[in-house]
């Protein structure tokens, strides 16, 4: 390993990490039986402390989910000025326990953070394989494009007043093929986040080189440089508001902007972007969600993409949990960009439908999950989707599973079967194929 990289590394250590980001704790994922939890909020129950589902009683004898737990820990938190010393260690171990759901919730364990130490890491080391083949990669790019990295990532948090902390997200890839560091950084570590988070009540602030994240992720899932406010998290309806500049080398478009560069051409690479995202979860078992994006770039998006100087972005989607196996989500979105010779409307919408059976939990030896999904993701609509199956300009099919083979390694296979919905090219739209493998090791 190269000095500059050891040396980074060894500074990330120093400083910590934090608990993981990248991957949400799941709202649907089962509290174990047997789980010490079910024991203590039964206690919490019979003290009066909580209050059960509404209806005044508490069904110890069945599974719930860490969503559902969440809630009644929450209820036990707002009560900590009844509780005696006992209850409230009770309390405070409940809460570290669901911590992240907690957190989604909107509900801040700032006390428990402060009681602990103030720098915390954790991390992840992963191994990806990716695949893609069809028309397009045989005849224009010499055959199936395959793709190997072995990726390190630390994500370093430290507390810094009771309401204030500071997080970061470090990464270093690697391409195991050629033994050898991967991407434009070389051998040194790429650092993908850095921002303060401010938690006063229901209101989060987040400043600096931040995540933005609208509805199911097909628009964007990745990170800006600006400021993001949320408030509300801990009600049913909830919401983001975010403003600053977003490099476009990383999004869907990047290689056709290197490209551009690469020619000589005038392709600014950042663009101003401003995000609001709405959420409304009636119950449950049900979420809404809401976004506009306003993205202004002229250089690249306008001179050499061809749309608009200032894209409109629009999106609804909706989840439905039907019971504690089984999810289905979708939504639409849109560019509502002047259509042009070169971009059509269909260039500029993208939609998706997906039905998943339970999920793989870090947590849980054995567990897995499975999903079946089509997706349409226009090229001109989708800046940075999450999906690691279906691609940029493509539309088609995939199918998925993770499993988790002992605690904390979890592997996901990923079969994705489609077409490009826009082609330049003289023979039209061509087939494209993936096929898409990881294995995690979280820390």
């Amino acid at each position: 390993m190269k000095k500059s990289l050891a040396a980074a590394l060894t500074t990330a250590l120093v400083i910590g990490a934090a608990s993981t980001t990248f991957a949400a704790a799941n709202p649907f994922s089962d509290v174990p039986e047997g789980h010490w939890a079910y024991d203590a909020v039964a206690q919490l129950a019979d003290d009066g402390i909580i209050e059960g589902y509404g209806d005044s009683t508490y069904r110890g004898q069945q599974a719930i989910t860490r969503y559902e737990m969440a809630q009644l820990v929450a209820k036990a938190m707002a009560k900590e000025d009844r509780m005696s010393a006992q209850q409230k260690a009770m309390v405070d171990r409940l809460a570290a326990e669901f911590r992240d759901e907690l957190n989604n919730l909107g509900v801040r364990v700032a006390h428990l953070e402060r009681n602990a130490d103030r720098v915390k890491w954790t991390g992840e080391l992963r191994a990806t394989y990716a695949k893609t083949t069809g028309d397009f990669v045989n005849k224009y790019e010499g055959g199936a494009q395959k793709d190997h990295e072995l990726l390190l990532r630390l994500e370093p948090e430290a507390a810094v007043s009771a309401h204030w902390t500071v997080k970061s997200r470090l990464d270093a890839a690697f391409d195991p093929t050629r033994d050898d560091a991967k991407g434009e950084n070389g051998d040194k570590v790429s650092l993908k986040r850095l921002y303060a988070e401010g938690a006063y009540g229901s209101a989060v602030v987040d400043i600096g080189k931040l995540p933005v994240y609208t509805e199911q992720g097909v628009l964007i899932d990745d990170d800006m440089s600006g400021v993001a406010v949320t408030l509300g998290a801990e009600k049913k309806f909830f919401g983001t508001v975010a403003a600053g500049r977003y490099g476009l080398g990383h999004s869907a478009w990047g290689g056709e902007l290197r490209e551009a560069q690469e020619a000589g051409m005038d392709a600014d690479g950042a663009a101003n972007l401003q995000l609001v995202n709405l959420n409304w979860n009636p119950s449950e078992k049900f979420h809404i969600g809401a976004d506009y994006v306003r993205m202004q770039n002229e250089s690249f998006v306008h001179n050499v993409a061809g749309m608009d100087k200032v894209c409109h972005f629009w999106g609804l989607g909706a989840a439905w949990r039907p019971d504690r196996a089984i999810a289905l989500s979708g939504g639409y979105w849109k560019n509502s960009s002047a259509e042009s010779q070169e971009i059509k409307a269909e260039h500029l919408k993208a939609y998706h439908i997906e039905l998943a059976y339970k999920g793989a939990k870090p947590e849980d030896p054995h567990t897995f999950g499975l999903h079946l999904a089509y997706r349409y993701l226009g090229g001109g609509c989708v800046i940075a989707p999450t999906f690691d199956g279906a691609m940029w300009n493509t539309k088609g099919w995939e199918l998925g599973g993770t499993y988790t083979f002992a605690k904390h390694v979890v592997g996901t296979l990923i079969y994705f079967t489609g077409d490009q919905i826009y082609s330049a090219e003289p023979e039209g739209k061509t087939s494209q194929n993936k096929l898409f493998g990881r294995i995690e090791y979280f820390f």
